[in-house]
């Protein structure tokens, strides 16, 4: 009966290092997303969706409130409640889970940027995952749920739970409007996008030379 017991609550108890790092917010509650990690792995959830033993009642722009059987947790993001497992990864990882939200301006050479493109993107193809976002039935922007936190995406300023919604002037609605930018970029002297980061808008920049 004790071992039962003991089983029971492990089932029901949130894991004591789960944390939020990031979240992508809409006006309802049903197309908003987060990204849950524990015990060293990463889920991405919606309302309703079942993570780490816990069932996703609710996404705010603080956290994640996840029902563990009759209990009520909030798994904070990490910039506003930094958990223990960040603590104990301080450094790169605490930075890319707390971002800033001041503009981001990046100068590098082209020739530069070409070169890391085609070494690094197969590994960005392979580890970078998008999610179309939606507000009153239509795209308004594409999530960067997963993308490597070393890349030259990262250098330039996006991070994992970004909404991009415009770039270079054009409104990005959908994955469709996305790569049709690409061969237009390849002759651009600076690119600019605009991201939503928790909810709230960050300009990046980068000028080729």
């Amino acid at each position: 009966m004790l071992l039962a017991a003991l089983a029971l609550a492990a089932l029901t108890d949130a894991p004591p290092d789960v944390f939020v790092a990031g979240v992508v917010l809409s006006q309802r509650p049903e197309h908003r997303a987060a990204i849950l990690h524990a015990g060293g792995k990463s889920r991405i959830v919606a309302v309703g969706d079942v993570a780490f033993g816990g069932r996703v009642e609710g996404i705010t722009p603080t956290g994640v409130v996840l029902a563990f059987g009759d209990k009520r947790v909030e798994a904070r993001l990490a910039r506003t409640a930094t958990p223990p497992a960040a603590e104990a990864r301080a450094g790169v990882e605490a930075q890319a889970v707390a971002p800033e939200l001041e503009p981001t301006a990046k100068t590098l050479p082209r020739a530069e940027v070409q070169r890391r493109l085609s070494d690094e993107l197969p590994r960005i193809l392979a580890e970078t995952a998008l999610m179309p976002v939606t507000e009153d039935g239509r795209i308004v922007g594409v999530a960067i749920t997963r993308m490597p936190e070393t890349s030259l995406l990262a250098e330039v300023g996006l991070r994992a739970g970004d909404v991009l919604t415009r770039l270079n002037d054009t409104a990005i609605d959908g994955l469709a409007s996305l790569m049709a930018l690409y061969p237009r970029l390849q002759s651009e002297r600076e690119l600019k996008a605009v991201v939503l980061r928790n909810g709230q808008p960050v300009n990046l920049s980068l000028t080729l030379r």
